[in-house]
């Protein structure tokens, strides 16, 4: 009598092998047997259902949402079971009483997680990141968790100042950088991570510490990974010099001999840069160097509540910035007002901000579910060109009636996903780049995994798909092992039961919202999604039809897991 038995699922077991029909056994927190197997005190009908491992999603910023919300959303709605945060060189540990506030800011610049929630919402108790570890790991969670180091945290920690001013590091406070990393590797940290984009900035306009960072601070730090051989070194690098970066992140790769990953996009400024990257990659294969690819365009959801939306610049507009959406909304359909704003010309927003609210070629009406490769017949520039409206005139009755608006920002330069299509399929790139828990007033990614299955499986009709066995490797197994995480991914005997059952004819990335659920009444943008019959982690079932059970098996994962079955 097993504990628990999934009955008679298509299994697809992450391992890229063909689906089959079979069971699969759990006792205690493990996978016991796959095939035919007796009764179990508990059953899951999954006829006609898909059986897969839990998701293993390692690009999220969960830093601050970790000490409030035990169910990590959105997350474990679309069914991960381990998430690694700490990306892209923001976090907040290590950290001093008296750099509270600046981590704040800055992961507030860098992430667009309102303030006012991290300030109010999150549980200091550290000062180290051994500490920070421990804080967390007595929090229950329903879904297992781990953390990298952020750069820009242990530069302010070392360095002051200096370090947030991303002044140049003297021999002593890489010394100390490396010391602090080490640390907390030892105590279970699964990575460092750093950024060099200039997108990356806090809300005081200053670039993350470590941007400038030079090769002496970088392979200092990373010597922390080779000395305990373990962790992977996470690079938001220099979207635009990729070229250049990748030689001193191979170089690094090299010299320490652990995995680097580093983000890779496809930019409007140069859109045929990734294929350079790829060759790059094509030519580093005795080296242990990734790049994470997103499954869709980067995509901002505009709203009048939002982050960007096209008239972010009217004067006439600007003048009630303070009050609440539902009321901007209400004044936004006066007529009188309406044609003030349509007659106006907007302010200068810089080159970016000019670029996102007045391309309306890149913008497309949101009705429901978003069409996340729409073609360019449906943009509102098209639309208006075909009814004789503006698309100023569009774009702004579609916010008043408290509408949303899709803009496809990166991997979107040929107007459809073909180049995410060739990303996905180079057997050099990682899924990631979800971003869940961060841009909560303009990105909605955290429901990727999901999206995955839907889209590039079932749903695809401007190109190629997927096999499913494909996907689903991509999401469990390949991330797990490049992380080390080596007791998960995989839904064979010995393994961790962690496990989704699935109604894929059902699957559904739902409509995005905006809630206001994030403490001190922070807004972010949410998906979630309809189809997911029960989700386990650890043996214990934390969520069925959509809803979770309450249950919190979950735990900090502290450092690479051995694979159970070589014991």
């Amino acid at each position: 009598m097993h504990d628990l038995v999934i009955r008679g699922g298509t299994l697809v077991d992450g391992s890229g092998a063909p689906a089959r029909e079979a069971d699969v056994a759990i006792d205690g927190a493990v996978v016991t047997a796959v095939g035919e197997v007796g009764p179990g005190r508990r059953e899951i009908d999954a006829r006609g259902k898909l059986v897969t491992p839990g998701f293993v999603d390692i690009h999220t910023h969960y830093d601050a949402q970790v000490t409030w919300d035990p169910f990590l959303t959105p997350s474990s709605w679309h069914g991960c079971t381990t998430v690694v945060m700490g990306s892209c060189g923001v976090g907040f540990a290590p950290a001093r009483a008296d750099r509270h506030a600046w981590l704040i800011r800055l992961m507030e610049g860098v992430e667009d997680i309102p303030g006012a929630a991290l300030t109010e919402g999150i549980r200091w108790g550290w000062e180290t990141f051994p500490e920070y570890l421990d804080v967390l790991d007595r929090i229950p969670h329903a879904i297992d968790f781990g953390v990298s180091v952020p750069h820009g945290a242990v530069r302010a920690y070392v360095m002051d100042e200096r370090g947030a001013a991303n002044q140049e590091a003297t021999p002593e406070d890489i010394a100390a950088m490396y010391r602090i990393v080490r640390e907390a590797l030892e105590a279970g940290a699964l990575g460092f991570s750093t950024s060099r984009t200039l997108m990356h900035r806090s809300v005081d306009g200053e670039p993350v510490p470590g941007t400038f960072a030079n090769d002496a601070e970088l392979f200092g730090i990373g010597r922390a990974l080779r000395d305990v051989k373990g962790g992977v070194f996470h690079v938001a690098p220099d979207q635009l010099a990729l070229e250049k970066e990748f030689v001193w992140m191979k170089a690094l790769a090299d010299e320490i001999g652990r995995p680097v990953t580093f983000n890779l996009n496809q930019y409007d400024q140069r859109p045929d840069s990734w294929k350079q990257v790829l060759e790059l990659l094509d030519g580093a294969k005795d080296s242990s160097i990734f790049a994470q690819v997103a499954g869709r365009a980067i995509g901002i959801i505009m709203a009048l509540d939002g982050t960007a939306h096209p008239f972010l610049g009217y004067p006439s507009l600007m003048r009630f910035s303070d009050r609440s959406p539902d009321e901007r909304r209400a004044l936004m359909r006066d007529p009188a007002l309406r044609a003030q704003v349509l007659a106006e010309q907007p302010l200068d927003l810089g080159e970016f901000g000019n670029f996102v609210t007045r391309t309306f070629s890149r913008m497309f009406l949101v009705s429901g579910e978003i069409d996340y490769e729409p073609g360019p017949e449906k943009s509102i520039a098209a639309v208006a060109a075909a009814t004789g409206k503006s698309p100023q005139e569009l774009a702004y009755d579609q916010l008043a009636s408290g509408g949303y608006i899709y803009f496809p920002l990166f991997n979107y330069a040929g107007g459809d996903l073909a180049a995410t299509h060739t990303l996905h399929s180079h057997p050099r790139t990682l899924m990631g780049l979800g971003d869940a828990g961060a841009h909560c007033g303009a990105i909605c990614d955290g429901g990727m995994p999901t999206f995955m299955l839907t889209h590039w499986a079932r749903d695809r009709v401007r190109g190629e798909r997927f096999p499913l066995e494909f996907l689903v490797r991509r999401q469990t197994r390949h991330t797990a092992e490049v992380f080390g995480l080596l007791d998960r991914g995989l839904l064979v005997p010995g393994m961790k039961a962690d496990a989704n059952v699935i109604d894929l004819e059902r699957l559904q990335v739902c409509a995005a919202t905006m809630a206001y659920d994030l403490p001190a009444g922070g807004r972010r943008l949410l998906q979630r999604a309809t189809g997911y019959v029960a989700t386990i982690c650890d043996g214990v079932i934390i969520s069925e039809h959509d809803r979770p059970t309450g249950a919190m098996p979950g735990r900090l994962v502290r450092g690479a897991q051995a694979d159970p079955r070589a014991r």
